[in-house]
Order: C-alpha cells, then sequence, then structure tokens
C-alpha cells in the first residue's frame, strides 16, 4: 500500500512537472475534483489519485463563532470552558467522509445524534456547574471588557473553589464575581468590586463575602493595587486632558517615593491626584465630576486632596 502511493506520488509530480499531462495517454490535462478529491484524466479519464491531502484551511466549525471565522484547527483547549475544550462534537456540516451530501433519512438521523451527543456532553452536576458559571463569566467578559488571562485566571480560581467544596450551599454567580474580582487584583487590572457587582446584578456586599471567603480558604495572596493605574480610567471617565492626565501620575510618584500612598484606596488616591492637577493645570473640573468618574464620594476627594497638598507641599 505504501509502494502505491509513493508510485502515484511521484507519478503526479513527474505529470505536473511536464505540464501537468495524463501519465497514461499523454494528452488529456489533469483535473482535480475538490468535492470528492479525485485528480484524473481530462481525455481518456484516468483516475491517477482517490483523494488529494487539503493543504488550505480545514472548513469545520465547532461554534457559531467558528463558523463565521473558521480556522485550519478546532477550538483551542480553555479553563472557561466547561470541558476545557478537550471533548468531540458531531460536526454542523450534512457531508459524509468523501464530501458528499448526505441522504434525507441520514440527515434526520445525523441531526438526532447531534442533538444526543451535544445532551450527554452535560450529564454530570459538576459540568452543570461550570456551564452555568462560565456562561455567567462570559457575559462579565464583554460588560467589564476583560482580557482572555483574566478570564483564566478567574476560571482556575473558581475550579480549586469548587474542588474544595467552596460553591455548595451558595450562589454561582456570587462566587463567579468574587473569583473575578480577585483576578483582576492578581492581574493588577483596575477594576472594583463595586464594578464587578454591578456587571453581575448582585449586591456589593454579596461579592464581598463571597472574595473574603476564597482568600481564607484558598490562601491566595493579592498585590496591592497601584493607584497609577487608575489614573487612565477616571481621566478617560471625566473626559480630561492628557497634560492634566501626566501631571496626576507625576503626582503619585512623587506621593509613592514619600510612602503617603500605603493604606489609601487606589482609587480615591488617584482621583484626588487628578482633581489636584485639574486644579494646578487651571482645568474646569469640579470634585463631583471627578467623584462620579472614579466612583468615589467628593469627601474622600477632599480628604486625599489636602493630605496630598500638605505632603507634597503643592
Amino acid at each position: 500500500m505504501l509502494i502505491e502511493i509513493l508510485i502515484r506520488y511521484y507519478m503526479t509530480r513527474e505529470s505536473f512537472g511536464s505540464g501537468g499531462r495524463c501519465p497514461r495517454c499523454g494528452k488529456g490535462p489533469m483535473v482535480t475534483d475538490n468535492t470528492t478529491g479525485e485528480m484524473f484524466c481530462g481525455g481518456c479519464g484516468f483516475v491517477l489519485t482517490e483523494r488529494v491531502e487539503e493543504s488550505g484551511p480545514e472548513w469545520r466549525s465547532f461554534s457559531k463563532e467558528e463558523h463565521e471565522d473558521r480556522s485550519r484547527t478546532g477550538t483551542p483547549t480553555s479553563l472557561a470552558m466547561h470541558d476545557m475544550g478537550l471533548a468531540t462534537i458531531i460536526g454542523p456540516a450534512d457531508k459524509d467522509a468523501s464530501g458528499k451530501p448526505l441522504s434525507a433519512s441520514m440527515k434526520s438521523t445525523i441531526e438526532r445524534l447531534r442533538t444526543w451527543d451535544s445532551r450527554s456532553q452535560v450529564h454530570e452536576p459538576v459540568d452543570r456547574n461550570f456551564r452555568q458559571a462560565f456562561s455567567e463569566l462570559d457575559r462579565l467578559k464583554d460588560k467589564l471588557a476583560l482580557s482572555d488571562a483574566v478570564i483564566e485566571k478567574t476560571a482556575y480560581i473558581y475550579r480549586k473553589a469548587l474542588d474544595k467544596g467552596l460553591v455548595r450551599g451558595r450562589s454561582i454567580p456570587g462566587l463567579v464575581a468574587a473569583a473575578l474580582y480577585a483576578a483582576c487584583r492578581d492581574t493588577e487590572t483596575p477594576r472594583t468590586l463595586t464594578d464587578v457587582a454591578n456587571g453581575i446584578n448582585i449586591k456589593r456586599k454579596d461579592v464581598a463575602r463571597c472574595y473574603r471567603l476564597l482568600l481564607r480558604e484558598l490562601d491566595l495572596k493579592m498585590p496591592v493595587v497601584d493607584p497609577i493605574k487608575c489614573v487612565a480610567r477616571i481621566a478617560s471617565k471625566a473626559g480630561l486632558s492628557e497634560k492634566t492626565k501626566r501631571k496626576a501620575l507625576q503626582i503619585l510618584k512623587d506621593a509613592a517615593e514619600i510612602e503617603i500612598s500605603a493604606g489609601k484606596d487606589p482609587m480615591g488616591l488617584a482621583a484626588a491626584a487628578l482633581y489636584l492637577s485639574c486644579v494646578m493645570n487651571g482645568e474646569n473640573k469640579t470634585q463631583k465630576d471627578v467623584a462620579q468618574a472614579a466612583g468615589v464620594t467628593e469627601v474622600t476627594i477632599r480628604n486625599r486632596y489636602k493630605g496630598l497638598k500638605e505632603s507634597l507641599k503643592l
């Protein structure tokens, strides 16, 4: 069998090297049928190969997104999928192995098999839990504009929580939100607890309770949030100029050097630095404008503003 394949390969190569003529009659051009994969002579009908190796993209799709953007391979493995992307499914194309369309009776049979195949993917309670949790996570990703790295970290934390039995008796959305906030803190993505709670439509105190549980039970060590990373977001929401933003960054760097930023809310400190920068540059923005953009109170901005002004002697 191997020798026969090699002979056909060399015959094909020689025939194309000599202008793509038939090796049998030497006259007819070689024609390739893209549907069946056969290569045959257009003159005498001699079949040179019954199947041609596909060199282009593998036009199969495993989800709605892939159906619109097909690629050579299937879905990549991901912790944010209930089966990690390792399960096999029956494809949506109604064609057999040789590319021929299926008959009407076989189509209905395959459709029924496809339905049962998708149902049998989630038969364990753990799989159902993951599917519900990660569908919530997928919605949060779009709402909060999060990166794939944050989503993968969230899925990892949630899987650890499920292994430890922390989900039993608690709301799945609450633990997903807590895992997401922990992932944001770990990857230094500027998202507050209020942002996450509003995104998933749960009370802030419930998300905070689940977050403390994760920290305690999973022994997570969270880095301190850098207020400098919050400046761009607040400035963008408040519509501040680039000059004001740069001055606020310099104020925060000076504050970090003399260690007056320790123990302060990063969002409040960043908002106060931006307001101080507005005052110094003569930009017409009130405390209320900056406070609403940062999600803090005007009292917080006033207190942080006084502290920064006195400490940096501005």
